[in-house]
């Protein structure tokens, strides 16, 4: 297993200071302890948790170049002009489905976990996150095939973790093809189906993060399979390397 020393106080400490210096000048004269000490320990965490989905979920995988999502934001199209996100993250995805989320996919990913290490919003989920409209129809088909499976991964133990599922995005009405009273129509109106909690401080350092995400991943394996299934991507037994 791949060791991973949790996030220093040096690193947690950067990400602190980037939030109310976020500018290029102040990123450069600190960019050693991004390099040295922000980057490498998030590949850890990248390759640590790999290592444990391989068992768990043989069919998800995290890669230390395609899941770490870039520290600089796309400005273009925002108002806030600031140049880096104040937070690292990682993507633990299908591997026949690829890295891309959402729109940013070509053929609109799939279903996977998340790792979001922010100080004083660290978070655990998972899920899919806004799909472009062909696998939305997808999963809603799937969810009003079988709603009762559906909502049987959204109980016990994924609802003691992580509540409710996010309503970002969720429709107020029925979708189109959809009748109001349909038995599963407060599933039908979601356009993303992620859930997640909240990741402690003491827990983005602790050496165990790893082993704690890895847990909660499990509990939302099912809701994540039911989702990667209905886009036509089934689960592995064993890692295929």
């Amino acid at each position: 297993m791949t060791r991973f020393p949790g996030f220093s106080p040096a690193a947690l400490r950067f990400l602190r200071q980037l939030k109310r210096h976020n500018r290029r000048d102040w990123f450069e004269a600190n960019r050693p302890v991004f390099d040295d000490d922000v980057k490498p320990t998030l590949a850890a965490l990248v390759e640590a948790i790999d290592d444990r989905l391989a068992v768990v979920a043989p069919e998800i995988v995290g890669d230390t170049r395609r899941s770490v999502f870039r520290i600089h934001r796309d400005v273009r199209f925002s108002k806030d002009k600031s140049p880096y996100k104040t937070h690292v993250a990682a993507w633990f995805f299908h591997r026949r489905a690829g890295k891309g989320v959402g729109s940013s996919s070509p053929d609109g990913g799939a279903a996977g976990f998340y790792l979001h290490i922010e100080p004083g919003a660290g978070m655990v989920g998972g899920g899919l996150w806004m799909p472009m409209r062909p696998q939305l129809a997808k999963v809603r088909d799937a969810i009003a095939a079988k709603p009762d499976l559906f909502e049987a991964t959204l109980r016990g133990a994924f609802r003691r973790r992580f509540g409710e599922l996010d309503p970002e995005a969720m429709l107020v009405r029925a979708p189109k093809g959809f009748a109001p009273d349909h038995p599963a129509i407060r599933w039908l109106k979601y356009q993303s189906f992620t859930a997640g909690r909240v990741v402690t401080d003491a827990e983005l350092a602790s050496p165990k993060l790893p082993e704690r995400a890895v847990k909660e991943f499990a509990v939302m394996l099912p809701f994540v399979r039911f989702l990667n299934a209905a886009l036509g991507y089934a689960p592995d037994e064993r890692r295929v390397y």
